[in-house]
């Protein structure tokens, strides 16, 4: 939808390594992702813009069908077209939209958990050698897709010589999500393993908010199973295959530490069926990658946003409100950094044929 490599050359700008002009899979490294931002920041307070932090949106200012600007939370209001990207998790601003009359959807979107191998094994699994990638050869990285009862079950966001964290963004809530240091020499690997989910999967009515409540119901009841902290429930993949408690767990890169926790038996059954006929399907074209080494941690749910803020596609304004424009990957349109990049671009291009 638009020039991957101008959105890549901007991140080389700015700090990337250029490996990431010419990788199949480009990588920045998230030790090296935040001083990249920083860069980018320096760059638009160059060019005029400005940064507020510690400011915090709580409405659109809009009269009749166009928007005027925005109030924050200590009164102070800016003025102007609006583009509205705050991410995937801006559960806040979802409601505020909905209750004011700002047509959103329910989107579809993929739930599971975060899968974590020892990155030696899944070495030895993908280069087809019992001595694993050697001195010279990246840490491996590998694919999973699979229909299962017309829902794909797939790895997301794989991180090879990675760690898993904690990623919740409220109170009571258990969010797991994988990071990757740019050198990726980490014991552990990583993926997401999400089963599809789409919004008649959760709801017959055209509740635009209703994704967003399961995600927070399956937030919530994580955080219970891991006793009420960030302690994250567990399980051996295999345990989880042969539907028994893990008696035990194997090490892990998750530091707020974990407890062993039946998933297949708390977690949604229409997730959990089609996750372990996945995984039985992995282990058989994968020799190894269903082992009692990997261990499945609880929940991965921040794949996307649960709800889509309509536009026009011509204009990339609401479809309603003129200036207001939905951007990236929280208002349902971009799936990561290279996409919501692309998706900002067009929209920047939009403001400014707007305001001619």
């Amino acid at each position: 939808r638009g020039n991957s490599e101008k959105i890549l050359r901007v991140f080389v700008q700015h700090g990337a390594n250029p490996n990431i002009l010419v990788d199949a899979h480009p990588h920045i490294g998230t030790d090296r992702l935040p001083r990249v931002i920083e860069n980018m920041r320096q760059t638009i307070l160059q060019c005029g813009g400005e940064v507020h932090f510690q400011t915090r949106m709580t409405s659109l200012l809009i009269q009749g069908d166009t928007v005027r600007g925005i109030e924050c939370a200590d009164g102070e209001t800016f003025l102007g077209p609006v583009i509205l990207a705050t991410g995937h998790s801006a559960r806040d601003v979802y409601r505020w939209l909905s209750q004011n009359g700002v047509e959103i959807e329910a989107k579809g979107l993929a739930v599971g958990v975060r899968l974590e191998h020892p990155s030696e094994l899944i070495d030895r699994i993908q280069y087809h050698n019992p001595q694993g990638r050697g001195k010279w050869l990246p840490a491996a990285e590998y694919n999973m897709v699979q229909q299962v009862q017309d829902r794909g079950v797939y790895s997301f966001c794989m991180c090879p010589g990675g760690f898993v964290v904690p990623a919740a963004s409220g109170p009571e809530q258990i969010v797991v999500n994988g990071m990757s240091p740019s050198h990726r020499d980490g014991k552990w690997s990583n993926s997401g393993m999400v089963v599809q989910l789409k919004t008649e999967d959760i709801t017959p009515d055209p509740d635009p908010l209703a994704m967003l409540r399961f995600q927070e119901n399956l937030e919530h009841q994580c955080w219970i199973q891991g006793g009420r902290t960030q302690t994250a429930p567990a399980q051996r993949m295999t345990d989880f295959v042969s539907r028994r408690l893990s008696s035990n767990l194997p090490k892990s890169s998750y530091q707020p530490g974990l407890i062993t926790s039946p998933l297949h038996f708390w977690m949604p059954e229409f997730i959990t069926t089609r996750l372990r006929e996945g995984f039985q399907t992995f282990g058989r074209t994968s020799r190894g990658f269903l082992t009692s080494e990997a261990l499945m941690i609880g929940v991965e749910t921040r794949t996307s946003a649960p709800v889509r803020i309509i536009r026009d596609a011509s204009t990339l304004q609401h479809v309603r409100i003129q200036g207001l424009f939905p951007c990236g990957e929280g208002a349902g349109y971009a799936g990561g950094i290279v996409s919501a990049g692309i998706d900002g671009e067009r929209c920047a291009e939009m403001v400014s044929e707007y305001l001619r």
